[in-house]
C-alpha cells in the first residue's frame, strides 16, 4: 500500500511587485527630489535676502559710514535698530556695508578665478607627456599654497585693501578651478564625436567652442557657486586679520575683530555680522546643491 504525500513547490519565490505591496516605485527618488527642491528654495532666500541688503546699501544707509555720533555702545532703539559699536558707528549701517563688501569679494574672486584659471585648465587639457605632469605639478603646488601667505605677498607688494584681498583669493581659487577644467576638458577630448569632429577637418578653437565648454559648464557653474561661499569666508578671514578692506569700510570680519573686545556688554556688534556670514554661506551652498541636481548632466542621468 502506498501512501501519497503532497509535493513539494519548488523553484524561486515569484518576486515581489511594488504595486502589490502599495508602495510607490520612484517614492525614494520623489522624495529626495522634493528634498532638493526646498534646498535650493530656501537657499535663495538666504542669499537673496541678503543680496537684497547689500544692493540697497548702493542706493541708501541710514547713516554715513564713519558717523560716529551715535555715542558708545548704544542699546538697539528707534534711531539706531541694531545700536552702535565701541566708536559710536550704527550697527546696521555697517552690516549693509559689509554685506556689499561680502559679495564684491565674492564675485571678483570668482571673476578672477573663472577666466584665469578655466583658461588655464582649457591650455593644460592639451598637454602631452612631461608638459602634462609638469602641468599638474605645478596647480598641485599653487592649490597647496595657503591663501593667507598669497594675501600676505599681495599686500606686501600693494596695500591692505579690498582689491589686493580679491586678487589673493581670487589667484588661490584659480588652481582649484584650473585642475577641475582640466580634468572636464581630458574627459570630452576623450569622446568619440571630439575624434569624429576632427576627422572631418574641424579646428581645435571650433571644437572647445562648440563641443567642449557646453559640456563643461554646468559642472563648472556648480564649482563657481561653491567658491563664491569659500571667497566671502576667506575675505572675512583676512579683514579679521587686518589684510582687507581698510576703515571706514566695514567688512564683516573686521566688524568680529573689533566687536571682541566688547562681546559681554555688547554681544549684538559680534553676533549680527557673524549670523549674517553663515547664513550667506549656508545659503550659496544650498544654491550651490540644488545647481548640481539641474545643471550636472552625471546627476540628472542617476536621477533617471
Amino acid at each position: 500500500m502506498t501512501s501519497s504525500a503532497p509535493a513539494k513547490r519548488t523553484g524561486a519565490p515569484r518576486p515581489t511587485d511594488p504595486a502589490d505591496s502599495g508602495a510607490p516605485a520612484d517614492g525614494g527618488r520623489a522624495t529626495r527630489r522634493t528634498r532638493r527642491s526646498y534646498a535650493l528654495v530656501v537657499g535663495c532666500v538666504l542669499a537673496g535676502l541678503i543680496a537684497l541688503l547689500a544692493l540697497v546699501s548702493l542706493f541708501w544707509l541710514p547713516f554715513a559710514a564713519d558717523d560716529t555720533s551715535g555715542g558708545r555702545l548704544t542699546a538697539p532703539g528707534a534711531e539706531h535698530p541694531l545700536g552702535t559699536d565701541k566708536l559710536g558707528r550704527d550697527l546696521l549701517t555697517q552690516l549693509m556695508t559689509g554685506s556689499r563688501i561680502a559679495f564684491e569679494a565674492g564675485l571678483g574672486s570668482v571673476l578672477i578665478a573663472a577666466v584665469l584659471g578655466g583658461a588655464l585648465g582649457v591650455l593644460a587639457a592639451f598637454a602631452q607627456g612631461w608638459l602634462d605632469d609638469t602641468v599638474s605639478a605645478f596647480l598641485d603646488i599653487l592649490i597647496a599654497f595657503p591663501t593667507l601667505l598669497l594675501a600676505m605677498l599681495i599686500v606686501a607688494a600693494r596695500s591692505a585693501t579690498l582689491g589686493s584681498a580679491v586678487l589673493a583669493i581670487g589667484l588661490a581659487q584659480s588652481a582649484v578651478v584650473a585642475r577641475l577644467v582640466r580634468i572636464l576638458v581630458k574627459r570630452v577630448l576623450a569622446q568619440d564625436y571630439i575624434t569624429a569632429a576632427r576627422t572631418s577637418g574641424t579646428s581645435w578653437p571650433r571644437i572647445v567652442a562648440g563641443h567642449v565648454l557646453p559640456n563643461i559648464w554646468p559642472t563648472l557653474v556648480v564649482n563657481l557657486a561653491l567658491q563664491f561661499g569659500l571667497a566671502v569666508l576667506a575675505e572675512a578671514g583676512l579683514s579679521y586679520l587686518g589684510l582687507g578692506a581698510p576703515p571706514p569700510n566695514a567688512s564683516w570680519g573686521r566688524m568680529l575683530q573689533e566687536a571682541q573686545a566688547t562681546f559681554t556688554t555688547a554681544p549684538a556688534g559680534a553676533l549680527a555680522p557673524g549670523i549674517l556670514l553663515v547664513l550667506l554661506v549656508i545659503g550659496v551652498n544650498l544654491v550651490a546643491d540644488g545647481l548640481r541636481e539641474t545643471l550636472d548632466p552625471t546627476t540628472r542621468r542617476r536621477r533617471a
